[in-house]
């Protein structure tokens, strides 16, 4: 990898999108089934929730795929199809308590194992079918 000392290097990521085809579903699974807050919903376009310092973006890739309407917000088309991926952070002792709230709430478990690191990752889907990833903070130190 070059290094070139004039660009700066971003420090974290400050939001990530997946995108869902029914804003319904994924308004309850993240906020109510993962417990997220909710920051924001605008109509059938998106919603919202943060994550510690982050935002995870929610959008309807058909709204989002329309050119903006408000001149103010010039926020360029974009969007994807398809599902995507998202991880979050939890501890390991946080991470098996997740594991049976969800299968409390009937959410199959795609996948949970202990990468080489040592770090334990835990998957499902959301209604989506977007990769919902809890994975311990040192996967990838």
């Amino acid at each position: 990898m070059k290094v070139t000392p004039d660009i700066p290097a971003p420090i974290g990521i400050l939001e990530a999108a997946l995108y869902v085809d029914d804003l319904d579903e994924a308004e309850r699974f993240y906020g109510d089934v993962l417990a997220l807050e909710k920051i924001q919903r605008a109509s059938n376009r998106h919603v919202f929730f943060r994550v510690g310092g982050s935002v995870l973006l929610l959008f309807n890739a058909d709204e989002t795929e329309k050119p903006p309407g408000n001149p103010d917000l010039p926020v360029p088309p974009h969007g994807a199809r398809g599902p995507g991926h998202v991880c979050l952070i939890l501890t390991r002792a946080q991470i098996d308590t997740m594991r049976k709230h969800l299968l409390d709430w009937n959410i199959p478990v795609d996948a949970q194992f202990d990468w080489p690191s040592g770090a334990r990752s835990l998957y499902v889907r959301d209604p989506a079918g977007n990769s919902v990833e809890f994975a311990e903070s040192h996967l990838w130190a």
